[in-house]
């Protein structure tokens, strides 16, 4: 809007607005005096072209983009705390704090015989990373604590795309009513939960059941899937004693997890010793279809390790030991399981 406000048509514009009589040569009295004022005005301008672009829901971004979602009594998701089980050699006092890698952990409850949950206290999904023996902060003698098992995720503060994401959805979609989008909303909205999928009279009329994945786009632990069940419809009654309307019965489940296997030959770009970013451009591939598509791409899977910097070439592409896309029924959710490229001689 602001592009043609540079310093140089600032400046010539005000000096075009002095008299003629008047020296306005560089070095001049009313160039020198005029010269910062038009610069000042061109970075003003500047900022206002940026400014205009954050009352957008497309171009906004973080406090700006919160701000845009509230008006539409949508909220960012915060980042959560991780809880994981904690397997130890002997009994450990409830709030003593163990650590293990960049996180700390403390102790929050007894779930058996020298087995305990623990809160991560760093937020984020930095607390579902670590696996293995802790290290003993608060020196408790003659007792080792081992991390295990994530009962409930931590997840990162929802991004800018996401929010975004849910905003246009809100925008476009028709929530109303208890009608299917209505639950999807339910699902997205949900701390927690990453996406979902809405399946009606999926045990006959007045039945509908709802699986989800984590904030990272896996099958949902226990805890999140009853949390949310207690919320759409608690024990499954249709009583209308959560969100859902009087009469329908809702079922949360987790999904179904559909273990994904890629292999091939590569050739390296120059500069590297190994395939950087293909696991992480295939997970990321995998979660972005997760209860979006209805089948693996082949040719995409092959598509996203080529656009990988450290790969050159690419051969003997198969997923699951074949050449063709790999179907997705119901609540499956695909994850990478494994991924072998072995790296071809040149």
């Amino acid at each position: 809007m602001f592009e043609d406000m540079t310093y140089e048509y600032i400046l010539a514009d005000m000096l075009c607005r002095v008299t003629s009589d008047v020296d306005k040569r560089e070095g001049s009295v009313i160039y020198d005096a005029v010269a910062p004022c038009a610069y000042q005005l061109a970075q003003a301008y500047f900022n206002l072209n940026n400014y205009i672009d954050l009352f957008y829901v497309d171009t906004s971004m973080d406090e700006y983009l919160d701000r845009k979602a509230a008006d539409y009594g949508i909220t960012r998701k915060a980042a959560s705390y991780a809880v994981r089980r904690v397997e130890a050699t002997g009994a450990i006092d409830v709030g003593t704090r163990w650590g293990i890698g960049e996180t700390t952990y403390k102790i929050i409850e007894v779930l058996g015989n020298d087995i305990y949950s623990a809160v991560c206290e760093q937020p984020g999904e930095i607390g579902n990373a670590y696996n293995g023996v802790m290290e003993n902060i608060d020196n408790i003698n003659g007792v080792t604590a081992v991390l295990t098992d994530i009962i409930a995720a931590g997840n990162n503060e929802e991004s800018d795309d996401s929010l975004r994401n849910r905003i246009k959805q809100y925008l476009t979609i028709p929530y109303q009513n208890g009608n299917t989008a209505q639950y999807l909303k339910w699902a997205t909205d949900f701390e927690g939960i990453g996406t979902a999928k809405v399946f009606p009279l999926w045990a006959g009329g007045n039945t509908l059941k709802i699986a989800i994945t984590n904030g990272q786009y896996l099958p949902a632990e226990t805890s999140l899937t009853e949390k949310f069940q207690k919320y759409m419809d608690p024990g499954c009654t249709g009583l209308g004693n959560g969100a859902a309307p009087v009469g329908c019965k809702v079922v949360v489940t987790g999904g179904t997890q559909l273990n994904i296997s890629v292999s091939g030959s590569i050739v390296l770009a120059e500069g590297y010793s190994e395939a950087e970013g293909a696991a992480g451009a295939i997970a990321d591939y995998l979660a972005s279809i997760t209860y979006a598509k209805s089948s693996v791409s082949y040719m995409k899977i092959g598509s996203f390790l080529l656009d990988c910097p450290s790969i050159a070439d690419l051969s003997n592409l198969t997923i699951n030991e074949g050449i063709t896309d790999i179907p997705m029924a119901g609540d499956e959710i695909p994850v990478l399981n494994s991924l072998n490229l072995v790296v071809a001689e040149v």
